[in-house]
């Protein structure tokens, strides 16, 4: 017989956790299926061993914080399933989910997708190479292993992470061999008119003007302005091209290079579930549609942390709190009295947190060649396609996504278009002259991870009927 909840949770990040306590609170019943082997999603990551450690002084206060939700959330009754995919939700709210090749399908009356967000994948000549990686998996090294790269590293990018990275990295021991900042010049002017309304969250601007504070008693070179990076070398990173203000070219060598330019909301569930997305051009992203309990398109279907919509992880408790107590309300668990003075305070602080917001988005927006890379960049990794290749297909008609999908394969590799997707959306937006919100994004089938047969086969029911 299929196992039956009030609400399954995807996700054990911030938003998760924090719905699956506010859910249990109300006397719901509730599973958590999280990819990870721990609670605590990207931003506190391997918390649980971390944060009483060295490491953990070095990651910061923000990242120890996560300890306590963790202990919250194990203490709260709800059903947490870690190391467990969840790779087709249908109608009627079954999920199908694998647990150590083991697959199985389980219903709800509700789900909640906490699924949170992932690096902005920015293409550029060489970033295939060994030797280039992201900021957040560098991060991700440090936080589980305290891995610390034995050479100096050059990082390129902007934004907050960036700079919270290199404070940890020194902090840790590491050592920069010089910062390629992406932002445009002069971006204090773009994020001005936005500063007064940022003082709402005045604590997090005295926090960044501390990491750049931190990063200049470093001595950490910076390069301002700087457009058109190339990682170049024979078989790994040897050396980096790059353009700054101005235009002048330099060349240097490099054994590792970080990339980051920003994060964007993860959106494969979401389009799966024919949720509505909106695009936000601030973010340069597209976002589901949720009311204020965090309800999509999609009765039944809500939406909680960066994964509606890139906040932080502070707003991502706090959403995850709102779509908890949104659950319980659409359930008759409260009526809309009760729901709305349980949350006041909450969308108060809420609000605090995302003051800061428009003058981020003002003064960090990716890097603008990364939707229009040189055509002999590939673009879709799985499936070793160029920019150029892309280009030549988009001349045939005005295809969508969709029908370069069929046309190159793109986007059908392991990771589904999430790095390929926003990509392949802004070249056929610059070849027909048309918006991305108009282009779109992939339709996304299941499985929505990559599945074996064997564990196909280990459903002991077939699929229930809608």
């Amino acid at each position: 017989m299929t196992e039956r909840y009030d609400l399954i949770i995807v996700g054990a990040g911030p938003a998760g956790m924090h719905a699956a306590i506010e859910a249990r609170r109300q006397n719901l019943s509730v599973l958590v299926a999280d990819d990870q082997p721990t609670p605590g999603g990207q931003i506190w990551r391997a918390v649980e061993r971390t944060a009483a450690s060295a490491t953990g002084d070095i990651l910061g206060e923000d990242y120890q914080a996560g300890a306590a939700v963790v202990r919250a959330f194990r203490a709260c009754g709800a059903d947490y399933r870690p190391s467990t995919q969840v790779w087709q939700i249908e109608s009627g709210w079954h999920v199908y989910m694998t647990h150590g090749q083991q697959a199985t399908v389980v219903q709800a009356d509700n789900i909640l997708l906490a699924t949170g967000a992932q690096e902005r994948p920015a293409p550029f000549s060489g970033w295939t190479l060994p030797g280039v990686m992201t900021v957040g998996a560098a991060q991700i090294l440090l936080k589980t292993s305290k891995q610390v790269p034995e050479q100096p590293v050059w990082i390129a990018g902007s934004g907050p992470l960036v700079l919270v990275y290199i404070k940890q990295l020194l902090q840790a021991g590491g050592r920069v061999a010089g910062w390629l900042d992406t932002a445009p010049p002069r971006n204090w002017r773009r994020g001005l008119p936005h500063f007064l309304g940022a003082l709402g969250n005045w604590r997090e601007l005295r926090k960044g003007y501390r990491w750049m504070q931190a990063l200049r008693r470093a001595g950490v070179p910076i390069h301002r302005g700087v457009t058109d990076i190339r990682a170049e070398g024979e078989g790994r990173l040897s050396q980096l091209a790059f353009k700054t203000e101005g235009g002048a070219e330099q060349r240097v060598p490099a054994a590792l290079l970080l990339v980051h330019e920003g994060i964007v909301p993860s959106i494969h569930m979401t389009r799966a579930l024919e949720c509505k997305l909106a695009w936000l051009p601030a973010q340069r992203c597209f976002s589901p549609e949720t009311d204020e309990w965090g309800q999509s398109s999609q009765p039944g279907v809500f939406i909680a942390g960066d994964g509606a919509g890139i906040a932080g992880a502070r707003a991502a408790c706090l959403r995850g709190q709102l779509a908890g107590l949104g659950v319980a309300r659409h359930m008759g668990k409260m009526d809309d009295a009760q729901a709305s003075k349980l949350a006041s305070p909450i969308r108060d602080q809420l609000a605090r947190e995302l003051a800061l917001r428009p003058l981020l988005d003002a003064m960090y927006p990716p890097r603008a060649n990364t939707a229009s890379p040189s055509d002999d960049t590939i673009v879709c990794r799985c499936e070793e396609l160029t920019a150029g290749d892309i280009r030549a297909c988009a001349k045939l008609g005005q295809p969508g996504p969709n029908q370069i999908k069929s046309f190159t394969r793109a986007g059908m590799g392991p990771c589904q278009g999430r790095q390929c997707g926003y990509t392949i959306a802004n070249i056929l937006s610059e070849a027909q002259q048309r918006p991305v919100s108009d282009v779109g994004f992939y339709r996304i089938r299941p499985p929505l991870k990559p599945l074996t047969l064997g564990e196909l086969a280990s459903l002991d029911d077939k699929a229930p009927q809608a």
